[in-house]
Order: C-alpha cells, then structure tokens, then sequence
C-alpha cells in the first residue's frame, strides 16, 4: 500500500462509500455472466447457440470469447473509476470477479490487450496488462506480453459498430512467438472487433488457440 493509501481511507469505486474497494451492496448489484451464452462469443441469450445474432456471420480471430459482467451502468462506474480515475488498486478485486465468474482456461499462457501508449502515461498503468498479471496469479499461469501497437488509433468508444475493424485491423503486432494456446485478456468486450484483430496476430506468431477473457461485455 501507498503512503496515499495509508492516509486516506479505501472507498468503493461504484458508489464512494468508505471501505472496501467495491463494496458488498455494489459487488451483489454487478449483473454477472452465467449460462446460457453463446459458445462462440460468450454473449448471454434465453438458450444456448452455437453462433448468436452478434457473431454469426463474422469472421473472428479468436475461438471463444467469455466475460464475466454485463457491461451496466455499476460495471461502467466501476471501470470508469479503474482506467480514467486512477484506481490502479482495483485489478486484484477485478481479477477476482473475474475467476469467480469464469472457469481457469485450458491455456499455455494469458496475454493482454496493449494499450495506447499515451493513454498509458497519462493513466500511469495499461488497465489489461494489470487484469492479466491479476489473474495470471489467481490461476497459476504464465503472464507474457506478446503483442504490440504499432502505432495511435482513435478510440474504439468514439467509433460506429462498423468501423471499429477496420480502425484496429493494422492496429497490433507480435513481439513474441506466442504458445500454442493463449488466453487474451481485455477489460471491456463490444464488437470483438479489438479481440479478433489482436487474435489474428497471435496466430500469426504461431497460436493454435486463442480464447478471450474480459472482465464486462457490452449486451445489446
């Protein structure tokens, strides 16, 4: 803990009140993922479905995607507070959820998301890379950095549905050669379109399986 931390007492990231860093009211009204989803992308439907009404059709990168919150107003404040209000502590609480929600995946190896270099300085942490490592621990996996921007895009969040692809399609690299099986981690999911392009360069580093994990999944 900060000498910041020793100061000023821990509040919720969802609603403020003094305490814990989520706090039990707000941790109980988080809306988590459970079955059926879909198999593909992990989107919650009324049944099970091999390929949903969000990925049917769509040429994906990754094999499976999975999350563990529906991306609702508390999980929004609750990532808000995370990568644009400086709440770095948050990523153990996070990876958590997280693995309290999701089984461990049958993986050789967790990677992230990278983050825009300039958002990285101005926040002071790339909010994946810190989930990753997070849950790397929890699941007694090897954390890697296997991928990397090659350079600035406009936000994904400012752009319609349709042109998220094409923003990030030449958006990632690897740095590595990736194991066989690898699970890409994200904070939040919304067309897949950031997961499948950076799967693609996984693959393209010698993956033969690429799943997503993310922590809230924006649902239609």
């Amino acid at each position: 803990m900060g000498l910041l931390g020793l100061v000023l007492p821990s509040r919720c990231a969802v609603c403020g009140v003094p305490g814990s860093a989520v706090c039990p009211r707000c941790d109980e009204g988080l809306v988590r993922i459970g079955p059926p989803v879909c198999e593909r992308c992990g989107c919650p439907g009324a049944w099970p479905v091999r390929r949903c009404v969000e990925c049917a059709g769509r040429r994906l990168g990754f094999d499976r995607a999975r999350s563990a919150l529906v991306y609702e107003a508390r999980a929004r404040r609750l990532v808000s507070a995370w990568k644009e209000r400086g709440r770095r502590d948050l990523a153990p609480t996070l990876a958590a959820i997280v693995a309290d929600v999701l089984a461990r995946p049958e993986v050789d190896a967790l990677t992230f998301v990278p983050g825009d270099r300039e958002r990285g300085r101005a926040r002071g942490h790339v909010p994946s890379a810190r989930l990753a490592e997070a849950l790397a621990a929890l699941w007694e996996l090897p954390f890697e950095g296997l991928l990397t921007r090659t350079g600035a895009a406009p936000r994904q969040a400012a752009l319609p549905r349709r042109a998220r692809a094409a923003n990030v399609r030449e958006a990632f690299a690897p740095r590595d050669t990736a194991p066989r099986r690898v699970a890409l981690v994200d904070d939040v999911y919304t067309t897949g379109a950031t997961a499948s392009a950076c799967a693609r360069r996984l693959r393209q580093a010698g993956a033969r399986r690429v799943e997503v994990v993310c922590l809230a999944r924006a649902v239609r």
